[in-house]
């Protein structure tokens, strides 16, 4: 049996837990019902586009992409003491950087993740859409080669940019976090949309040598 002194812990898994859970499955189903709309909508929209425009929008869904693979990895990558300074000089958004560095796990997911996949599962059919424009266009026999070069070209945009994404997420944490804490601040001052839970800081056990 747990001692009294470890049931207040044993109680804060069990909450993280369920907590993590109920994510999983909040996530799960809006990533679906994400993914099916916008990718109705966009492929509706990119078929009454010239090819110039829809290359344009493959562009820009591209770099959406890359932008919050760029939050995603600073989040992880950022740390607490610079917004305790900032919270302590009264600084609205540091109250927001705090929540999204102690929520690392859910905006990483949500960033990386979900949007990273909805934004590759866009660039695809988009893709699809401008070769068929192209082929049309230019009477072109041999669809599949265009296909292959359309899509070799999306995925290496795609990881290149989250490539150099990723270094510059690492050299500009900071300002990346106080860039993605206005939006925060913004969107619960103004339209009162709150997105994260106020989490306590984590406590870092301390080290016990063997």
């Amino acid at each position: 049996m747990p001692k009294p002194g470890n049931r207040s812990s044993v109680n804060k898994k069990r909450k993280k837990s369920g907590y993590n859970i109920k994510w999983i499955l909040v996530i799960s189903v809006w990533t679906f019902l994400l993914a099916t709309l916008v990718s109705l909508l966009s492929e509706n929209l990119m078929r009454n586009l010239d090819l110039l425009t829809a290359t344009i929008v493959l562009n820009l869904i591209i770099l959406l992409g890359v932008i919050f693979d760029i939050i995603g990895t600073a989040v992880t990558a950022a740390d607490e003491k610079p917004f305790h300074s900032m919270a302590s000089n009264k600084v609205a958004e540091a109250r927001y950087a705090l929540k999204l560095i102690r929520n690392a796990g859910i905006v990483s997911n949500f960033c990386n993740d979900v949007i990273g996949d909805i934004a590759g599962i866009i660039s695809g059919a988009a893709g699809t859409i401008i070769v068929v424009k192209i082929i049309s266009l230019y009477d072109f026999k041999n669809a599949a080669i265009i296909s292959v070069i359309i899509s070799s070209i999306i995925a290496s945009m795609t990881v290149g940019g989250k490539a150099l994404g990723k270094e510059f997420a690492l050299q500009k944490t900071n300002k990346i976090i106080e860039f993605a804490s206005k939006i925060l601040m913004i969107l619960d001052k103004k339209f009162g949309i709150d997105l994260l839970p106020d989490l306590k800081r984590k406590k870092r056990g301390k080290r016990r040598d063997d």
